[in-house]
């Protein structure tokens, strides 16, 4: 089940195969060989806390076996622990614990300030923030802060900062002042320009019209495989994408962003018209912002009833 190689004094590598349905049944052997390494730990090369459970798939590194074990699902895809209520799987037990609860109704993580309980914790230190207004995640070098990880990921991605003088340059600015094109490809109805060749024949559809990916079911056409893949859903009944908080599921993972929010508090969308007004979806944002424009989009779906 394991091949054993000594790199390095007090250093094992393991290559492990685990069968399926058993993730855990050669822990006591991953023990063994941890016990008969910890003899050599009095060499001068022995490293305390090594890790030297290796990967045989990408070679990432696990100071303990079960890390090891756990990660290696990512690859293989093996989820042994399945729900006997919906038979949905999942690669380790904290995560099936977790899922069970959108079945019992329990939530143990609540609220001190408005009552509101959650399933998972995570969920929880989310929608604290909507009250505190914290903003855990930093930028190091501008020192500007963000509620998520992802919003500082998407801030990081699209800028280079350069010094406290200069600060955030657009990352495809050379350093004579001018700007590398990155879009070659360019449309030839409307002058629109694309970094890859496929993006740019997918826009093209719009002016084309072409639908080349076709619903066996209705015959329904679509211009993009992801848009096919959606609409099948809605004669299969799939809806992949469930909240772990409140069980309901969703047939299109942005659908499920959306909802969470209602769990989180989270309101991303912020009018711009000086008065602060925050919301959940980019649609009421929209919806909001005319009452300071003064537009009316429907107002010539208005009929005048003349009644005698």
């Amino acid at each position: 089940m394991f091949s054993k190689l000594n790199s390095s004094p007090g250093t094992i590598t393991v290559n492990q195969t685990v069968p399926n349905g058993e993730p855990n049944m050669s822990f006591s052997h991953a023990q063994s060989l941890s016990a008969s390494n910890s003899t050599r730990t009095s060499s001068a090369n022995t490293i305390s806390g090594d890790k030297r459970f290796v990967c045989s798939y990408c070679s990432k590194r696990f100071r303990c076996f079960s890390q090891l074990t756990i990660h290696q699902r990512s690859h293989t895809g093996e989820k042994p622990y399945r729900c006997t209520l919906c038979g949905k799987r999942y690669f380790q037990k904290g995560h099936l614990y977790t899922h069970q609860r959108t079945h019992t109704g329990e939530k143990p993580y609540q609220c001190s300030l408005c009552g509101k309980g959650f399933i998972q914790k995570c969920t929880l230190d989310k929608h604290l923030r909507s009250h505190t207004g914290e903003k855990p995640y930093t930028c190091t070098k501008c020192g500007k802060g963000f509620m998520t990880k992802f919003n500082l990921n998407k801030h990081l991605s699209c800028q280079t900062y350069l010094s406290p003088d200069v600060g955030f340059i657009p990352n495809n600015l050379n350093f004579n002042g001018t700007v590398t094109p990155k879009k070659k490809f360019k449309c030839v109805f409307c002058g629109k320009t694309f970094e890859y060749l496929s993006h740019m024949t997918r826009h093209m559809r719009k002016h084309s019209g072409e639908k080349p990916y076709v619903c066996t079911v209705c015959g329904k056409r679509f211009a993009q495989k992801t848009y096919l893949t959606t609409h099948e859903r809605t004669h299969s009944g799939e809806r992949p994408y469930a909240c772990m908080e409140c069980g309901k599921s969703f047939s299109q993972k942005s659908s499920l962003n959306v909802h969470l929010r209602s769990h989180t508090g989270e309101k991303p969308y912020s009018c711009s018209h000086f008065c602060g007004k925050r919301f959940a979806q980019k649609t009421y944002l929209r919806i909001h912002q005319r009452t300071h424009s003064g537009e009316r989009p429907y107002s010539h779906l208005c009929i005048e009833f003349t009644f005698i």
